[in-house]
């Protein structure tokens, strides 16, 4: 039998390839916009924890906005391009990159009409990411900003702009709205949970990393999602300096709703109250500089047995590493007596 062998992949290419991806890696957000804040309209990051309920809870804000009379366009920034889906009754819409890579293929530019879709007054849309292991999800935000800008962004009519970005996930592209004063203020979703305090806690050390350089940017405050009445969410606030806008409660009523993509911000339903009072609330809040906890003071708002924050570090040493055997080699080094 003949042996073929595998065609081995051009050395060039792959260079130019790890060269590239290097020189992406390290591309830096531009410097931080100093000037005052001018822009009538309100644009407004919201940041979590994966998982947290952001899409839920913007989905169901922007919806009662718009039933208030408010311009309302929400933004997805978070690759799995989820934000929307429950706006659109569990449809998904086309994202910005996505749709810009086919067009770029076809020769045609990007329209408004391509991207942006609405519902009951909400104007909304999606950037998208790139593939799994084909590119940086944080430079793809960028890419997608850059559309916008392209598409009119800057002269576009709405009295908010809700943009809805990954808080764990500590990349140039989504830190992109504070880095660069392109909101106004932020907004952390959290619950009674370590993790989802740990990452509203690094969103208020960006805001306040950003403020020191001379940046806008402030927290408006927290919305606690999934409340079961633990009360860690709200200490958090308390002792960062931030105000709680609204207490989502655990029910069965709306993890069932939310889970058949029905929207529960309506004016007339049994939740409006709830969501009116956030909307209010979100409307009036300042941007506030907050003051982010320690890992030991953020531990601290928790029972020590759920967190083991009574565990004793124990160093390890070389003879653990190798299973407790030891074995001591001669140097290679030689060592002349003096004369």
């Amino acid at each position: 039998m003949t042996k073929i062998d595998k065609p081995t992949p051009n050395a060039d290419a792959q260079t130019q390839l790890s060269e590239s991806l290097r020189h992406e890696a390290s591309q830096d957000p531009d410097p931080v916009h100093t000037g005052p804040v001018t822009k009538e309209t309100q644009i407004i990051a919201i940041y979590g924890k994966g998982g947290i309920g952001k899409s839920f809870t913007l989905s169901n804000l922007s919806y009662m906005l718009a039933q208030q009379g408010k311009r309302v366009l929400l933004i997805g920034c978070d690759p799995k391009s989820d934000t929307t889906s429950l706006l659109f009754g569990g449809k998904s819409c086309p994202t910005i990159i996505e749709t810009g890579s086919k067009k770029k293929a076809a020769g045609e530019e990007v329209r408004i009409e391509d991207v942006c879709f609405k519902r009951d007054g909400v104007f909304a849309m999606e950037l998208g990411g790139p593939e799994v292991g084909r590119g940086c999800g944080g430079r793809g935000i960028i890419h997608g900003f850059e559309t916008l800008e392209n598409l009119g962004f800057h002269d576009w009519d709405f009295d908010y702009v809700l943009l809805d970005f990954l808080g764990d996930v500590v990349c140039g592209g989504f830190g992109l709205p504070i880095a660069r004063d392109m909101c106004q203020k932020v907004v952390v979703v959290g619950s009674n949970d370590l993790q989802s305090l740990y990452v509203a806690n690094n969103v208020c050390s960006a805001v306040q990393y950003f403020r020191k350089m001379g940046g806008n940017v402030g927290v408006a405050g927290i919305v606690v999602n999934k409340d079961d009445g633990t009360g860690e969410a709200q200490a958090f606030a308390e002792a960062v300096d931030i105000p709680v806008l609204a207490a989502i409660p655990a029910d069965e009523d709306l993890r069932r709703k939310s889970a058949n993509y029905q929207i529960v911000g309506t004016p007339d339903g049994p939740w409006g109250s709830l969501f009116a009072e956030l909307a209010s609330n979100l409307q009036t809040a300042p941007p506030l500089q907050p003051s982010p906890l320690s890992q030991e003071d953020l531990l601290g708002l928790f029972d020590s047995d759920t967190v083991g924050r009574n565990v004793v570090l124990e160093p390890a040493n070389a003879a653990d590493m190798r299973g407790g055997k030891l074995v001591e080699k001669r140097s290679l080094e030689v060592v002349y007596d003096a004369v």
